[in-house]
């Protein structure tokens, strides 16, 4: 509750000396008013706990902030405002022994009303509430014993409410720095949350508080999001820095597809998550994808991909399509899975639409014997012999087995390409038209890409 009083009063009582009173002849003046203003004090120290029920019942009528405190517990209420009414009547009275006193309340006030969520605006308009209403009853209660002596309160008027302002500016500063508490401990504890949950470390009995606290439905889709930089010494290689992808609020109308769900009552189909809920790894960074689509539905996390504002170079990985939040240990396992396929030189990857090359990942050293065993003949080649053959081998598999496609890409003829496939099978034993043949040979090649054998 405010206080009203302003140190002018000390000065006033010679207790504060490094304040000159001002260079005008008014002491006799202000002795008198304070005098007055002593003895009006005094009657409202006697008549605290009605000056306190009236004040909590203005503050219920006429400031909807503080209702909700009021309801839940008005004996707690009506304690803190008769403890700020004593320290704020005793500075009338007695300033250098309440001041202190004061400025303590007024912090703790201000402290307690951020904790509870009480606004800002709510916090001072009650203590200028209570400045105006200690005033009123000062005025009231001199009118009443002598009206001559009305007068005299003008003296004093400005530093009371000078001081009602002074400790506004406590409240308020009280009130941030709490707040700053509040929401450094709220992010420090996101944080936590969604490494657990990412890490795969969370318990089920906290997933419900981790939903809440992260404003997400515990049983929603999820996928996960990885994102590294370009590997600076080989694929191999952990990236050195990792750039901040920028995630769409909602996903722009000429990236969602046709098989996407239109926007309705919870939103688009996509919505991005906040930024805490990014979590840093020794590797990469992950955010957590809320999902809205229907389940299945293949388009989502393509049209998520193409959204997604990453600087030039970043690696990106998706992971599939995950149930519940206690899922998302597997959700991050599954992007890191995606980001372990994407290209060196940098891109991104939906798992969904590359397992082949999630399936070399997964298992480095049986991908790499995997290309060692199909691809390990070509080694005996000139490089540059055995970097063709392999080109028109990628060309060929990524024509869909057309010699005529894949010769239009190498601007060759079609039956160079057939003479190079028919050389690959010669050296490698291997045939192309056997499906097993052509299976391990994709692996094999991918396993190449990817791993760096």
């Amino acid at each position: 509750m405010p206080q009203v009083v302003r140190p002018r009063f000390a000065v006033l009582h010679g207790t504060h000396p490094a304040a000159p009173l001002p260079q005008r002849f008014r002491s006799l003046a202000d002795r008198a008013a304070v005098e007055v203003l002593h003895r009006a004090a005094r009657v409202l120290v006697a008549s605290l706990p009605v000056l306190t029920d009236r004040l909590v019942e203005a503050l219920y009528e006429q400031e909807p902030g503080y209702r909700a405190a009021i309801d839940s517990d008005r004996a707690e209420v009506w304690q803190e405002v008769h403890h700020s009414l004593r320290h704020n009547v005793g500075s009338l009275i007695q300033p250098r022994e309440f001041r202190d006193a004061a400025h303590r309340t007024s912090r703790w006030i201000g402290e307690i009303r951020a904790e509870q969520g009480v606004p800002l605006d709510a916090v001072l308009h009650a203590f200028r509430m209570g400045g105006a209403m200690v005033w009123q009853d000062l005025v009231d209660e001199t009118a009443r014993r002598d009206p001559d002596d009305v007068r005299l309160l003008v003296h004093v008027a400005a530093d009371v409410w000078n001081f009602v302002d002074e400790h506004c500016g406590i409240v308020a500063d009280a009130y941030r720095q709490a707040e700053r508490r509040l929401s450094w401990r709220r992010e420090n504890q996101q944080r936590l949350m969604v490494a657990a949950l990412l890490d795969g470390t969370a318990r089920i009995a906290d997933v419900g508080e981790a939903a809440a606290m992260l404003g997400l439905p515990e049983q929603g889709r999820y996928a996960v999001l990885a994102v590294a930089s370009v590997r600076s010494g080989g694929p191999q290689q952990p990236a050195p820095a990792r750039p901040r992808v920028t995630l769409p609020t909602a996903l722009p109308p000429d990236a969602v597809p046709h098989e996407a769900p239109a926007a309705g009552p919870d939103g688009p189909p996509y919505a991005a998550p906040a930024t805490a809920l990014w979590h840093t790894g020794p590797d990469a960074e992950f955010a957590i994808l809320r999902l809205t689509g229907e389940p299945g539905d293949p388009g989502e996390l393509h049209a998520i991909a193409d959204a997604l504002d990453a600087p030039a170079g970043t690696r990106a990985g998706i992971g599939s399509a995950v149930d519940g939040l206690a899922a998302l240990g597997d959700a991050r396992r599954l992007a890191e899975t995606a980001l372990r396929a994407c290209p060196a030189a940098g891109g991104t990857v939906v798992l969904d639409e590359h397992l082949p090359d999630a399936l070399v990942v997964s298992s480095p050293a049986l991908g790499s014997a995997l290309a060692d065993r199909v691809l390990g003949p070509l080694d005996r080649l000139d490089p540059s012999d055995r970097d063709v053959i392999l080109e028109t081998l990628t060309a060929w598999l990524d024509a869909d087995g057309s010699a005529q496609r894949a010769g239009a890409r190498l601007y060759c003829h079609r039956n160079t390409v057939l003479n190079r496939l028919r050389r690959f099978e010669q050296l490698t034993g291997r045939c192309l038209t056997r499906p097993r043949d052509a299976v391990e040979v994709s692996l094999a090649l991918a396993a190449r890409r990817l791993l760096g054998v």
